[in-house]
């Protein structure tokens, strides 16, 4: 049983994956200073084309991952729209108070919701969890215990979900019912919770003595299966947010969408 979806290689693919890493946090932390909503749905698009174009999955599985982010788009902007504060008011009904200000700086709180989704999933969707880890152990010096550790728990995953499937279908054609309610929910976590948490120690113990039997747990110099670098890949994906950033800010001087350049309230 795998995690992994399959995809076509794209250049987002073959970049450095702490790189990349260092590079999402980075915009992650720049969006948070951002007051533009016009900047902000520039970047978007932006980061739109990056995860439609570039991400090298289908569309249909594109368009499946991406049905969450209206969601996220909803609970955003909603709560400030409704209740936010403003001077120009344009619907009030009992608590419910929407305002120019609050329509504004909701649907920028959307907007930014989503870029932060974009950036998280094409991330995700470009990068191999185990080129990550070893990315790490290599260009951030992250101790060889730590990522093999978190490596061992990916890979544990797919194991643990076979095996609730397992015990589901063995409980079935033994005929075992359980109550409703509350009483049911007790019982199915009885069943269920202890044989997993049981199985889980044991491999875990077995993980631990044998990562301690190869010594990961010494600081020594260690060689590595993968051998990852840089490349001209890493520029490029710089300079594609670099300019998707400058054409942002131009296209906001000179084609705004709106005329508010700050939704935050002052008064």
């Amino acid at each position: 049983m795998t995690m992994e979806l399959s995809s076509q290689v794209t250049w987002l693919h073959k970049i450095n994956p702490s790189f990349k890493f260092v590079i999402i946090v980075i915009l992650f932390l720049g969006l948070l200073f951002i007051h533009d909503i016009n900047v902000m749905v520039n970047l978007m698009f932006g980061t739109l084309i990056l995860y439609v174009c570039f991400t090298g999955h289908p569309w249909k599985r594109l368009l499946l991952i991406a049905i969450p982010f209206l969601l996220i788009f909803i609970t955003s902007s909603t709560s400030m729209i409704f209740f936010g504060k403003g001077d120009v008011t344009w619907f009030k009904w009992g608590f419910i108070h929407i305002t120019e200000e609050s329509f504004f700086r909701g649907v920028h709180l959307g907007v930014r919701g989503i870029e932060f989704a974009l950036l998280g999933v094409t991330f995700a969707l470009t990068t191999r969890p185990v080129y990550l880890f070893y990315s790490f152990m290599q260009q951030l010096k992250l101790k060889p215990k730590y990522a093999y550790s978190f490596m061992a728990a990916i890979r544990l995953l797919p194991i643990m979900i076979e095996e609730l499937q397992t015990l589901r279908y063995a409980l079935k054609i033994r005929g075992v019912k359980h109550h409703k309610g509350l009483r049911g929910l007790y019982e199915r976590l009885k069943f269920f919770s202890i044989p997993l948490l049981a199985q889980s120690i044991r491999r875990a113990h077995r993980i631990a003595v044998a990562m301690e039997a190869k010594r990961f747990s010494q600081t020594s110099k260690r060689t590595y299966y993968y051998q990852l670098g840089f490349s001209r890949y890493d520029f490029l994906f710089v300079v594609f947010f670099l300019l998707i950033i400058t054409i942002s800010y131009v296209a906001m001087i000179y084609f705004p969408y709106v005329d508010i350049h700050d939704v935050r309230y002052e008064g």
